[in-house]
């Protein structure tokens, strides 16, 4: 199917980013979509009132309420204003929509039925506080908010511990201090970053080692939105044939398959999959 671009036919779905906090981070074209558009869909018609307010422009009964209870059933009814050419406006209480906001099923529906979509790009709390946190920029992963079940978290900090990449996160300001002491005990000299009301008045970002931010936020109140950009784990040492082929055996002789000995190994030490395969069937040939 030909996928049109941004503008072209008669109606359109725009997502639109908003400012995190300070209100002069918006575009002029966001301004203006804002303006022009035939219906506005935001998580809290009340929020969203003060953004139009703060920039004189007229709501008119556009306003349209989308949150995550709701987004799945105001598919259709967009889908059906796109269709028939009025030009839709997607904003979330701050940033861009879809990213750890309502949106994301919007987006694939009207893109599923060949409909325009389009961005006015602009806030991300994930690039603003990945901008100013010092740490590698290159290449990045985004984990939206950590699970609350503790061992939900313990199997995503195991994940983090051979992942190389920054590794950006949301958290609550209640349960904040127990993530950095968790994620101390794990990696105690990795470096990290709390940014916390990015854009605000009260902006603040911390920075230090996972011990260092746990000890400095286990003893005081938080408030606020809140960021965590954390280092990724260091390149992983070369590892010698013989510990992997040890690795391998001890987990064959203890009953495991290749197949879970391969993964247990790989997850564990690092090896590529590849090779670790190849010792285990090698080692499994040589116990028949």
């Amino acid at each position: 199917m030909r996928e049109l671009a941004g503008g072209e036919g008669p109606g359109q779905l725009v997502v639109v980013a908003t400012p995190l906090g300070n209100l002069g981070d918006i575009s002029r074209r966001a301004l203006a979509l804002l303006e022009s558009a035939d219906v506005i869909y935001c998580e809290d018609t009340r929020h969203s009132n003060k953004l139009f307010s703060a920039h004189a422009i007229a709501v008119r009964s556009r306003l349209q309420s989308l949150h995550e209870h709701n987004e799945a059933s105001q598919c259709e009814a967009i889908i059906e204003r796109v269709s028939a050419g009025e030009t839709v406006v997607l904003i979330s209480d701050a940033g861009t929509p879809g990213i750890s906001d309502p949106g994301s099923r919007v987006v694939a529906a009207v893109a599923a039925a060949g409909l325009v979509v389009t961005t006015a790009p602009g806030p991300s709390a994930v690039i603003a506080a990945l901008s100013v946190s010092g740490l590698d920029t290159e290449r990045f992963v985004m984990e939206g908010f950590v699970a609350r079940k503790h061992g939900e978290r313990e199997r995503l900090y195991a994940q983090w511990a051979s992942e190389p990449r920054t590794i950006v996160f949301y958290e609550s300001p209640q349960r904040l201090a127990t993530t950095l002491s968790e994620l101390a005990e794990h990696f105690a000299a990795r470096r990290a970053v709390v940014a916390r009301e990015l854009t605000k008045l009260h902006e603040e970002v911390v920075r230090g080692t996972l011990e260092e931010l746990s000890a400095v936020f286990s003893s005081r109140e938080v408030l606020g939105e809140i960021v965590v950009v954390l280092e990724g784990a260091g390149p992983m040492p070369a590892l010698d044939e013989a510990t992997l082929r040890a690795a391998i055996a001890d987990q064959l002789a203890n009953g495991m398959s290749v197949r879970d000995a391969v993964s247990s190994v790989s997850e564990e030490l690092g090896p590529s999959r590849r090779e670790a395969y190849r010792i285990a069937l090698e080692l499994r040939a040589g116990q028949v």
